[in-house]
């Protein structure tokens, strides 16, 4: 006895593509399919706050540009030195695949003989995912930012220094640094150079935008050192040029003179009201003369 399934050859047919369908979107979404990126980076803030950060997404293996954030996964950050660490908190990724933690200025780091600060970013793993780990070392850097008019020249001063455990400074010896401005949907470089014995000056453009008061934002950053991460400061400063432009309207609606069209309009009304009192009244004496006239025909 044959199945009933197979009198139908359209439906039997569009069962199996979707089988099929559902099987390769399966095949497609396996894990097995994907390279897990898991990215740390930490970047010490204008407040002198440093902030961690892991970045964790998986990407296609074949197709790069298929992106997919792990979220809701809980990410721990540590402090360590030698056999000692320190879980410093612990966050937990967004829907971009995001996991940040700020720690204040004052807080006291673990620091190695040589200065630097050691930190592990970890994922302990699931059921569906492997266990991520990442470490990264960095020094403590001071960045200053200082803006001074010098002999009425705007100048940029910029140092750079560590502080060892006995509060001596030591200026960077050398290290890129990068001067933006902020512009309206991002920042706009304006310099590129490098920190020489722990200080770089240069003369600000004088010609760049600022906002409505002049106000300008003005931009130090270490991006991507060996020795320091990510480093930046920023300060406002009126030496932006604000240019406001006074277009003159025409007559609107809302300003004190009237549209053009408005005027004429008008007149026409008033013309015809007033032309229509003048041929009334000269109606009225046209029935008065005819009226006498009626009368002294009739005498």
């Amino acid at each position: 006895m044959k199945s009933n399934l197979f009198k139908y050859p359209f439906i039997t047919s569009f069962i199996i593509a979707l089988m099929f369908s559902f099987t390769s979107i399966a095949q497609e979404n396996d894990a097995s399919n994907f390279r897990m990126m898991f990215n740390f980076k930490t970047v010490k803030q204008d407040d002198n706050s440093r902030l961690l950060e892991v970045s964790f997404i998986a990407r296609n293996k074949k197709d790069r540009k298929d992106k997919i954030p792990v979220v809701d996964t809980e990410i721990k950050f540590y402090n360590t030195l030698n056999e000692k660490e320190v879980l410093l908190g612990t966050s937990t990724t967004s829907q971009e695949g995001i996991a940040q933690l700020i720690l204040p200025e004052s807080h006291n780091y673990l620091v190695d003989e040589n200065g630097y600060i050691n930190l592990i970013a970890k994922f302990e793993g699931t059921d569906a995912l492997d266990e991520e780990e990442e470490e990264l070392s960095v020094k403590d850097l001071h960045l200053e930012l200082n803006l001074e008019e010098i002999d009425s020249v705007k100048t940029v001063i910029i140092k750079a220094f560590t502080i060892d455990s006995l509060g001596v400074e030591t200026p960077v010896e050398e290290a890129d640094i990068i001067v933006s401005v902020q512009g309206m949907l991002s920042k706009m470089k304006i310099k590129e150079n490098y920190i020489e014995d722990g200080e770089f000056k240069f003369e600000f453009p004088t010609d760049l935008p600022g906002n409505e008061n002049g106000d300008i934002t003005v931009f130090s950053i270490i991006e991507d050192n060996d020795d320091f991460g990510n480093v930046f400061q920023k300060k406002t400063v009126n030496w932006g040029n604000f240019n406001k432009q006074v277009k003159e309207e025409g007559n609107k609606l809302w300003s004190e003179a009237a549209p053009m069209w408005m005027y004429i309009v008008l007149t026409i009304l008033l013309l015809g009201v007033w032309a229509n009192y003048v041929y009334t009244i000269l109606n009225l004496f046209k029935i008065k003369k005819e009226g006498k006239e009626l009368l002294s025909s009739e005498e």
